[in-house]
């Protein structure tokens, strides 16, 4: 397999793992959606500019909306979210720069991940390489990924998104009678991150995944991924596309929030698929509350689902089943 300087080594890395690619049943099982693969998620697309409109009667239908799509979906589509087109394209620009510069001295940065090492079997490789960047790095990191321009641009996407993140959560918990200072308490910014994510060219797609079958172990996901596409969601037991769309930000419910909520919100499996001929950019924000953060699962008088638990434990568990298992177990460790 032919790599670029500043790709991570997959081919090298992998081979044991792709030398023994000709099991038959974990192939059909990667190919599952195959099938699927034109299909369109008609995922709710909401225009959070009737939140602003002066019509109460209007605004409540807006929140509604979010509602049912975050209970019948576990994600929507926003526009008029508040991130010009000019942020979303320099992103995707200094992304470009920042991802290129040669792995080696990525590999030097503590904020850098790539693929999975230490994976034994084709459904657990993921081919692609990420900046994990906790917020509160943005403005202290001096490292050559995050130059002045680039600091300017993704402090400007971070904190438009922190915003949004926080105002869509509140919506949420309004709708369950939750304290709505919840978030403004625990989700504060320095506990929050940005993850700027790159899928290269694979040369054996559709074996393997650009990022495996998870969900996101947050309150919320804010997502933008740009024209390439790959992003799926499962739904009713099929893989479905979720097709970029020009200035559209996708927010997805995570482990968090379907306990919290007590399983009324949806956290959303999702993957992405590797393609052999394009490389794709994404950026997501991640709404999380501190390690100490107690989740309590509760919601209109009925019994809880899930036991009380702290994002530091349920992280520490998602982490030890990833170590033991190759992939995350996720909320069925924690119910009653």
């Amino acid at each position: 397999m032919q790599q670029e300087a500043f790709d991570p080594p997959f081919g090298s890395v992998y081979k044991q793992v792709l030398e023994g690619w000709c099991d038959v049943d974990e192939i059909s099982e990667l190919d599952s959606g195959a099938d699927c693969s034109e299909v369109e998620a008609r995922v709710p697309v909401i225009d959070l500019s009737c939140l602003n409109e002066e019509l109460e009667d209007i605004e409540e239908w807006c929140k509604r909306e979010i509602c049912e799509a975050a209970q019948e979906w576990g994600c929507f589509q926003v526009i008029n979210h508040g991130v010009s087109s000019e942020i979303l394209e320099k992103m995707r620009c200094e992304q470009i720069k920042a991802f290129k510069k040669p792995f080696q001295d990525k590999l030097d940065l503590d904020t850098y991940r790539w693929g999975t090492p230490s994976a034994t079997c084709l459904r657990h490789l993921a081919w692609f390489e990420a900046f994990h960047l906790p917020l509160t790095h943005l403005h202290t990191t001096t490292t050559t990924t995050t130059t002045t321009p680039f600091s300017t641009t993704i402090n400007q996407y971070a904190k438009i998104t922190s915003n949004l993140a926080e105002k869509l959560a509140e919506i949420l918990a309004e709708k369950l009678g939750h304290n709505l200072g919840f978030f403004r308490e625990n989700c504060i910014p320095s506990k929050c991150y940005i993850r700027m994510s790159r899928y290269p060219m694979c040369p054996i797609s559709p074996h393997v995944f650009g990022l495996m079958p998870h969900t996101d172990s947050d309150f919320l996901t804010i997502l933008h991924q740009d024209h390439i596409g790959g992003l799926q969601l499962l739904r009713n037991g099929k893989w479905l596309n979720v097709n970029p769309k020009q200035e559209t930000l996708i927010v997805m419910i995570g482990d968090l929030f379907q306990a919290w909520s007590n399983d009324v919100y949806k956290s959303v499996e999702h993957r992405v698929n590797a393609n052999k001929h394009f490389e794709r950019f994404s950026v997501a924000y991640f709404l999380c509350p501190s390690n100490e953060t107690m989740i309590e699962s509760s919601c209109g008088g009925s019994s809880s689902t899930y036991r009380s638990f702290s994002f530091g434990e349920f992280r520490q568990q998602v982490q030890d089943d990833v170590k033991r298992f190759g992939h995350k177990v996720g909320l069925s460790r924690f119910t009653l």
